[in-house]
Order: C-alpha cells, then sequence, then structure tokens
C-alpha cells in the first residue's frame, strides 16, 4: 500500500524539477537570444583622413633630337648634346650621381623607307637619334628652377624633345610610412565622431569595434599645375556594436 502511495509522490517531485529544469532553460535560452540580438545591432561608418604634402623626389628626363648622314657625325652630336646638359645640371648645383644617361634611340629613316610599301619623300638626313639625360634628386625645388631656365639649354644648341607623356618631370612623394600611422589614426577617430553622431539620433551608445578595414593609401597631385604639392587620402570603414 505503501509503495503504491509513495509513486504518485516520486512522479509529483520529477515533473516538479523537469518544469524547474525548463524553466531555467528558457531563461538561459531568452538571454542567449537577447544577446545574439544584441550582438546584431552595429553601424559601419567610414573615416577620411587627408593631407597636403610637398614632393620629396623629382624625376626629370631631359630628351634632346640629333640627326646625321653618318652614324660618327651622330656620335659626335649625341655626346655633345650629352655633355651640354651634363654641366648644365652640375651648374644648377645637382650631383654625379643624381644624374644619368640612357642608350639613345637612333632611327635610320632608309631602312624605314626600304621596309616601306608606299612611296617617301627621302629625309634630309639618314640617321636620327632621341636621347635621354636622367635627373633624379630628392631637391624638388631645384629641379623646379633648372626647368624654369632650360631654355638655355636650347641657346647652347640641344634641341629639347619631350611631349606631354615621355617628356615632362614626374614628381612623387615617398614618405607615406612616416605619416601612416597618424593618418591612420585620425581616419579612425573621425569614423568614431560619425558613429556617435548616428548612434546619438537612434537613442543608442556606441559600443566596441565589431570590423575595422583599412582603405588604401591615395597619392594625386593638389592639381594640375602644381605637380610637386600631393594630395594624400585614406579612408577606413569601421562596424561598431550599439548598445
Amino acid at each position: 500500500m505503501s509503495e503504491s502511495r509513495s509513486r504518485p509522490a516520486a512522479a509529483l517531485i520529477l515533473g516538479i524539477f523537469i518544469a524547474l529544469g525548463l524553466s531555467i532553460a528558457g531563461i538561459f535560452l531568452a538571454r542567449g537570444v537577447e544577446s545574439a540580438k544584441r550582438f546584431e545591432c552595429f553601424v559601419t561608418v567610414k573615416g577620411l583622413s587627408e593631407r597636403e604634402v610637398p614632393a620629396d623626389l623629382g624625376i626629370w628626363p631631359v630628351r634632346f633630337r640629333v640627326a646625321a648622314n653618318d652614324l660618327k657625325s651622330l656620335e659626335d652630336q649625341i655626346a655633345t648634346g650629352r655633355k651640354t646638359i651634363h654641366q648644365f645640371l652640375t651648374a644648377a648645383g645637382f650631383k654625379e650621381d643624381e644624374i644619368s644617361s640612357s642608350p639613345p634611340q637612333i632611327t635610320d629613316a632608309e631602312a624605314v623607307t626600304n621596309t616601306s610599301s608606299n612611296e617617301q619623300t627621302k629625309p634630309a638626313f639618314r640617321y636620327s637619334a632621341l636621347v635621354t639625360v636622367l635627373l633624379r634628386s630628392s631637391n624638388v625645388d631645384e629641379i623646379r628652377k633648372a626647368m624654369e631656365k632650360s631654355d638655355q639649354l636650347v641657346q647652347s644648341g640641344v634641341a629639347l624633345s619631350g611631349d606631354e607623356y615621355t617628356g615632362r618631370a614626374e614628381f612623387l612623394f615617398t614618405g607615406v610610412n612616416k605619416i601612416k600611422p597618424d593618418m591612420i589614426e585620425e581616419a579612425t577617430v573621425n569614423a568614431r565622431k560619425a558613429a556617435e553622431k548616428f548612434a546619438a539620433d537612434s537613442n543608442s551608445k556606441v559600443g566596441v569595434i565589431r570590423r575595422a578595414t583599412q582603405g588604401t593609401f591615395e597619392i594625386n597631385d593638389r592639381d594640375s599645375s602644381s605637380p610637386h604639392r600631393k594630395i594624400v587620402r585614406v579612408v577606413t570603414t569601421v562596424d561598431y556594436f550599439l548598445k
């Protein structure tokens, strides 16, 4: 008789424990879902950092053309032109190791005519050469001054040659690594300001960073008339949790 009475009591106790277990599990599950939803709430913002810097490297290809009917005369003109440009650049204060010459590009007009199927007027000179003397220096201001005086080379008999693409000086900025940490910090600060404004508008608060991506550093001329002045720009993309 006592055994039959104890069975319902044990079942009742077991049921109570099961109910309590399910209740506790439901509480933890609800908290987990709430926490998961909280972590899904974030905002993506971008931060910009931009600086104007002077170019720290200049490359000036000084090109000239010569022509002759024999290779010996052509070579003499090439040597004379190179010497004149070299003297001009050293007089402007540039060092020997900043000046170099590349092999001349020589054209034989007679060979060109023989390989052409169309009749062409015979040129005044059989041989012509395009010669380049390259100046590579960190003294950008002095390069610009020398370029302004390049008419002196013409007066000395050097027929300068160079179009918009092949004869134009190039100015570069090579010090990105020195300013990179500060610019990344500035971009990140600006990104957080944007996140804080968004959070304030949505009655939220900015939490920790969920994910951050650094953009590529871009270096461009300030404008077409000032290639010696550069604009360095980077944009970071940051996800912030909102709470």
